[in-house]
C-alpha cells in the first residue's frame, strides 16, 4: 500500500482482489444526487459507516462521500489485520514453549512463515470487508455512495467529484492517521506506519518501532514472536505511558524476557539510509547511540484527518487536535456533526461506534444524548493484554476521591494457572466505604474478554455486593472479578463484627 492508501492493483494477490473490489470498486459510478439530503456524511470508517447505515435504516435520505477506502482503518489498516498478525505470532510463540505443557517438538519452531501469515491477515481481511462492501450500502441499505474529496461548498452544501450535495445536516466522520514527526532523514530514509506495515510480504531482520504506545506495543511483540530482532524506543520513562507504572513494568518485563531490545527516556534525533540500511540515531540521557536496522515502523500517535475539506467555508471550527465538538457532538456550525477519531480524545473503533449512534439521534431526532456521559473501555492486545475502564487511581487523587483499591493476581485465578497464563491481574477501584466501581484495570490472557464484565457493572449501577452474589461458571478468567468482590465482602468483616459472630456462635452451642 502507498502512503496515500492507494494500491496497484496489478501487483495484488486474489485476497486483496476481493478485498479491493469491495472497499473501492473499480469503475465506480457515482449516482446522481438528490436535490436534498436528510444527512451526508463524510468519511466512510466506523464512524461514517455506522451512521450512514442507522440513518438510512430510520428512513433518511443519505449521502455517503468516501476519499480513499470502504471500513476505514478498522478494516484495511488496524482491528483487523493487526489482530489476525497477533494472532499467528502469540501461537508461534506458545508453540516454541510447548515443553511447559508437557509437548515435545517446540525447540523445531525457530520462525514463522512470514509471507503465509501475512496472506492468511490478507485472507480475514477480505473475508471481513462484505460487511463494509460498497455495493451492501448501495443495494442494500439505499445509501448513495459517492467517491472521492469531499470539500464543503458553504454552510449546507458539500462538493465531490463536481457533484454538489446539498443538506440538512452533516456528520464529518474522516478519522485518523499515523502523526509522522518531523525526524531529519525520516521521509529520505523510508519508514513504515500502521497505514504500511500490514502490506509486507518479507519479514524484516531488524525492526526498530519507534513510540511505546499501545500501537507500538503491540507490533513490537508480533514482530518478536515471528522471528524479528526488535528495538522498541520510547521517549517516555515507561512503556504505555497512560497506564499505572506496575502495568507498564510488568509489560517491559515480558518484552525483554522475548527478547526485544527497549530504550526508555530516548529520543531519535535522525534516521538516515546507508546502502540499504536504517541507521537510527537516539539521545539516551546524554548519550548518544545508533541502532542499525533494515526496517522503521513509526508508532507515536494519531493526528485527526481535519484538512482539505474545508471546513472553514463551513463555519467549523478545529484545530490539530481535531474538530471542535460540544457534548453532543454538535460542531460550530449547528447543522454539521461531528463522529469518531476526528474530534474524540478515544480513538477507538468501539468510541466511533457509541458516536455515531448519539449523531443519529441528535442530528436527525433533536436527541440531547451527550458523548460526555460515555464510560469508555479499552484494551491494547499485548500479551498480556491491558484492559481498562473509569478512574485510574491517580485520577480519583487528582479528583479528590477516596477509593479502595482491590487487586487479584491471576495467580491465584485458577483457570489461568492451569493454562499458564498467570501473569497479570484485576485491579478494582472504589468509591471509599462503598461497592460502587469508579474504574478497572485488568491485566491477563483474556482482558480484553473480562473488562465488558465490570463495563456492564458500571452501566448498570451494578456493585461489588452484587457480583458476589453472581454464580461464574468454574474455573474461567471471569472468575477473579468474582474473587475481587468476595475480597470486598470479606473486607466488611472488620475485627468488631468478627468478635459479634463469634460471640453468637458461641452462643448458638449451648
Amino acid at each position: 500500500m502507498s502512503h496515500n492508501g492507494y494500491l496497484d492493483r496489478e501487483s495484488l494477490d486474489a485476497h486483496d482482489k476481493r478485498w479491493l473490489s469491495r472497499v473501492r470498486p473499480e469503475g465506480w459510478t457515482n449516482p446522481n444526487p438528490a436535490l436534498m439530503y436528510n444527512l451526508v456524511v463524510i468519511g466512510a470508517g466506523t464512524a461514517g459507516l455506522v451512521t450512514a447505515a442507522g440513518a438510512a435504516g430510520l428512513g433518511a435520505r443519505v449521502a455517503l462521500v468516501e476519499q480513499n477506502l470502504m471500513g476505514g482503518d478498522c478494516l484495511n489498516t488496524g482491528c483487523v489485520p493487526s489482530k489476525s498478525l497477533i494472532r499467528s505470532a502469540r501461537l508461534a510463540h506458545e508453540m516454541r514453549h510447548v515443553a511447559g505443557l508437557g509437548l515435545s517438538g517446540g525447540a523445531n519452531v525457530s520462525q514463522a512463515d512470514f509471507a503465509t501469515v501475512m496472506e492468511r491477515l490478507r485472507r480475514i481481511r477480505a473475508n471481513i470487508s462484505v460487511n463494509d462492501a460498497a455495493t451492501r450500502f448501495r443495494d442494500d441499505l439505499g445509501v448513495d455512495l459517492f467517491f472521492g474529496q469531499g470539500v464543503f461548498a458553504g454552510h449546507n452544501a458539500v462538493s465531490v467529484s463536481g457533484d454538489i450535495l446539498r443538506f440538512k445536516k452533516a456528520v464529518i466522520a474522516t478519522g485518523a492517521g499515523p502523526f509522522v514527526p518531523p525526524l531529519p532523514g525520516l521521509a529520505r530514509s523510508g519508514y513504515l506506519t500502521s497505514d504500511t506495515v500490514f502490506s509486507l510480504t518479507r519479514r524484516p531482520m531488524h525492526l526498530v518501532v519507534i513510540g511505546g504506545g499501545p500501537i507500538g506495543c503491540e507490533l513490537a511483540q508480533a514482530f518478536a514472536r515471528l522471528g524479528t530482532y526488535v528495538t522498541l524506543v520510547e521517549g517516555g520513562g515507561t512503556l504505555l505511558p497512560n497506564e499505572d507504572k506496575d502495568t507498564a513494568r510488568l509489560i517491559q518485563d515480558k518484552f525483554t524476557q522475548e527478547g526485544m531490545t527497549i530504550f526508555l527516556n530516548a529520543m531519535v534525533t535522525r534516521v538516515d539510509d546507508r546502502m540499504g540500511e536504517k541507521v537510527v540515531t537516539l539521545n539516551v540521557g546524554s548519550v548518544e547511540q545508533k541502532v542499525t536496522a533494515d526496517a522503521v515502523l513509526v508508532a507515536v500517535g494519531r493526528a485527526p484527518n481535519v484538512e482539505g475539506m474545508g471546513l472553514s467555508t463551513a463555519g467549523v471550527d478545529y484545530t490539530p487536535h481535531g474538530i471542535i465538538v460540544n457534548e453532543r457532538l454538535q460542531t460550530t456550525n449547528p447543522c454539521v456533526y461531528a463522529a469518531g477519531d476526528c474530534c474524540m480524545t478515544y480513538k477507538f473503533t468501539h468510541v466511533a461506534d457509541a458516536t455515531a449512534r448519539i449523531v443519529i439521534g441528535n442530528a436527525l431526532f433533536g436527541g440531547r444524548a451527550r458523548a460526555t456521559d460515555l464510560n469508555v473501555p479499552w484494551c491494547t492486545y499485548t500479551d498480556p493484554e491491558v484492559a481498562h475502564i473509569g478512574l485510574y487511581e491517580r485520577d480519583a487523587q487528582r479528583q479528590g476521591i477516596r477509593v479502595d483499591t482491590l487487586s487479584v493476581p491471576m495467580s491465584e485465578v485458577d483457570r489461568a494457572v492451569t493454562e499458564g497464563h498467570t501473569d497479570g491481574f484485576v485491579r478494582i477501584h472504589l468509591k471509599k466505604g462503598t461497592d460502587r466501581i469508579l474504574g478497572a484495570t485488568i491485566v491477563g490472557s483474556r482482558a480484553g474478554e473480562m473488562i465488558g464484565q465490570v463495563a456492564v457493572a458500571m452501566a448498570g449501577n451494578v456493585g461489588l455486593k452484587k457480583i458476589a452474589g453472581t454464580i461464574f461458571p468454574y474455573p474461567t478468567y471471569g472468575e477473579a472479578v468474582r474473587k475481587a468482590a468476595d475480597a470486598y465482602n470479606r473486607g466488611r468483616l472488620t475485627p468488631f463484627v468478627k468478635r459479634l459472630l463469634n460471640a453468637w456462635m458461641k452462643w448458638r452451642l449451648k
